[in-house]
């Protein structure tokens, strides 16, 4: 490759090239090909309209700026035009074909650097989750940002001006008992000579209902389902798994053939929040969509992966597939969805609250959903309206002032 870049004369010879791949190793169809083509020549005439004579990947993610602003369109075609882009570079790179670009992690200063992995490593020990490590990680990434913006040049020297300006900067405030863990850590171990951590305020979550559709409504979900095509025998398959089971998209998108044991009529798998094993029976609707999309509706491939893409390249579809698809499926049905969350997550609380307004015991939910406290399910029992009416006690009689009061005899 020349190091300044492709010379604009051998644009064409070179994105030839690039959808031969696509076309050959990755097997895109010709619908794909065409709007790969139209797109990287708008990035050619880009070019011309400057004056740039080599395109180089920093020319492709300056189109992209400058299109999307001239541009009104909405967030699905703006990451269409990433991905394109992004692949394109990646060619031209010599960098390896990837599904899903993920956003590289801003490295800070060493003796940070060195200071959130030790914390990383105590965390792991106490027994949070890889999921959970990688969250507080990417707070603490922020706030130590915002820190070392302070002025706060080593963590040795961060001190309480830091850190109160740093948790006003805080925009998710659910970082702020991350924070004030790590803190009183760093105080712990001696990284700083006082603790911190009460510097930090306090937030305390508003407790939000969960958001249910009732039986009613999911079935009309599950039944606007095209099940005559491949996408659709696989949709309505990974559907039944969130309406039926409750269980989390990301759980759904990692199934693998080796979780399935359809002899005994289960589903075991390992959760990817809590870390534990999950089994699951295998309903018999719940079995038949799967040999459904598997004998009749999966392209033939050796992936592992059981839920995956329609087209080439034949990998994993992704949580954000299962959540377009899920909204799609609620639109078509003609649910009412207007201020109200309809991800695939909405499926496993109204699986719940059902389960609780039914007298199912809690510790069967806890079981079904996969939960490892007992206190994470309680909260659907708010919805359960028919029993807490149960609970109500009768209104006592007005006497005394109040009495008097009601009947308009003073003030109290």
């Amino acid at each position: 490759m020349n190091q300044k870049g492709i010379r604009i004369k051998s644009f064409d010879k070179f994105l030839t090239g690039f959808l031969r791949f696509l076309q050959k190793e990755k097997l895109y169809k010709q619908s794909s090909l065409t709007d790969y083509y139209i797109m990287i020549h708008k990035i050619q005439a880009f070019m011309q309209i400057h004056g740039i004579v080599y395109y180089t990947p920093d020319i492709g993610l300056k189109f992209q700026v400058v299109y999307l602003a001239e541009h009104n369109i909405g967030i699905t075609q703006q990451k269409t035009i990433a991905t394109i882009i992004n692949r394109f570079n990646d060619f031209y790179s010599g960098v390896e074909y990837v599904i899903q670009h993920t956003k590289s992690i801003e490295l800070l200063p060493k003796n940070y650097e060195i200071i959130l992995k030790a914390f990383g490593a105590k965390c792991y020990e106490i027994g949070n989750k890889k999921i959970t490590v990688k969250a507080k990680d990417s707070f603490l990434r922020r706030f130590l940002k915002d820190c070392i913006t302070l002025g706060c040049t080593c963590i040795h020297k961060l001190n309480a001006a830091h850190v109160t300006k740093a948790c006003l900067r805080v925009k998710n405030k659910d970082s702020w008992a991350v924070i004030r863990a790590f803190l009183k850590w760093l105080a712990v171990i001696g990284t700083t000579k006082t603790d911190m951590s009460t510097l930090v305020p306090h937030y305390k979550k508003a407790f939000k209902i969960p958001v249910t559709y009732s039986k009613k409504e999911i079935l009309k979900v599950e039944n606007i389902i095209d099940r005559s095509t491949g996408i659709g025998k696989r949709d309505y398959a990974i559907l039944l798994m969130a309406t039926r089971l409750g269980m989390r998209s990301g759980d759904i998108v990692n199934i693998r053939f080796d979780n399935l044991d359809f002899e005994n009529e289960k589903l075991a798998f390992i959760q990817q929040k809590t870390g534990e094993e999950l089994v699951l029976p295998l309903l018999p609707d719940i079995k038949k969509a799967l040999e459904d999309y598997i004998n009749n509706g999966r392209p033939k491939t050796s992936e592992s992966i059981v839920f995956i893409r329609q087209l080439a390249p034949y990998q994993g579809i992704t949580t954000s597939v299962l959540r377009f698809e899920t909204t799609r499926y609620f639109r078509s049905a003609g649910i009412n969805i207007t201020g109200k969350k309809h991800g695939p997550h909405s499926f496993r609380s109204s699986l719940a609250s059902s389960m609780v307004n039914d007298a199912v015991p809690y510790e069967a939910v806890r079981k079904i959903l996969g939960h490892s406290n007992l206190n994470t399910i309680k909260h659907y029992a708010n919805l359960d309206i028919k029993t807490l009416r149960q609970c109500a006690i009768e209104v006592p009689e007005p006497s005394g002032k109040f009495k008097e009061f009601l009947q308009g005899g003073g003030s109290l």
